[in-house]
């Protein structure tokens, strides 16, 4: 990956509705060298996909949580079927494992604090292999979905 293809991802970054011409513009290359940059890029798995960004407040996902989960035992058999059940559950929108404590963080986006305590109750508390769940109410979100720094 050159300075090239960098420019590329990160014009794409903050707008990936550009057309192949505006890119190849702001990238300083002809259109047939840019074409076969970003469809290499596209192949290589650099670029996983393209997607709208949208504001959870406006479609009624306003109230976040973050969730730490502790597991009995991290092995063989229930960490497999902790990352499957969790990727089961649409309001968690990141799932992370982490070393050390606790082993999880999962970001939840709901309605309201009545609808984090149904999904809490009645699948978070379920997951397989949990010990502990402990949740932080996400009060404001400074910083989301930033552009990766290249």
């Amino acid at each position: 990956m050159d300075a090239i293809d960098r420019k590329i991802l990160a014009e794409l970054q903050q707008d990936g509705r550009l057309s192949l011409t505006e890119l190849a513009e702001r990238v300083q290359l002809s259109m047939s060298p840019t074409h076969r940059r970003l469809r290499t890029l596209e192949a290589s798995g650099a670029i996983t996909g393209y997607r709208a960004v949208i504001d959870p407040e406006t479609v009624g996902l306003g109230f976040g949580a973050l969730v730490f989960i502790t597991m009995e035992q991290a092995n063989r058999a229930t960490v497999p079927a902790f990352d499957a059940a969790v990727a089961e559950i649409p309001e968690v929108i990141q799932a992370l494992r982490l070393f050390g404590d606790p082993d999880y963080l999962l970001r939840v986006a709901v309605p309201d604090l009545a609808a984090y305590q149904r999904l809490w109750d009645e699948r978070l508390s379920a997951l397989p292999g949990v010990r502990r769940v402990a949740s932080t109410l996400v009060m404001k979100t400074i910083v989301d979905d930033r552009p990766l720094p290249i």
